[in-house]
């Protein structure tokens, strides 16, 4: 089958509620998985306890299939990559009066 015969292009138009536009902070994952499905669960714990437990929170839970879980993780590779990309950028050194190219 063709691009062309798989008819009009489609988007998706997600919308958020406020409540939920600013995001959840998280700084621990775990990641457990069955015969049909993953579970990402996010949590923010306090690392700065010097207790021999160390307190946190659940903040979401994740479920997903296999295959979604594997677009994730490209995509997160991807971002990743560009992400350390820009970085690298940033951080390059900026030329002075010795410029090699005589610039």
């Amino acid at each position: 089958m063709s691009d062309a015969d798989q008819g009009p292009e489609r988007h998706i138009n997600i919308h958020f509620s406020p409540e939920i536009m600013g995001g959840t902070y998280a700084n621990f994952a775990n990641v457990s998985f069955s015969d049909y499905e993953l579970t990402i669960t996010f949590a923010r714990v306090d690392h700065e306890v010097e207790d021999e437990e160390i307190p946190g929170v659940v903040v979401s839970r994740v479920n997903l299939s296999h295959r979604f879980a594997r677009e994730l993780s490209d995509a997160l590779e991807d971002a990743l990559s560009k992400w350390s990309t820009r970085e690298g950028i940033k951080n390059l050194p900026e030329l002075g009066d010795d410029d090699p190219r005589g610039a």
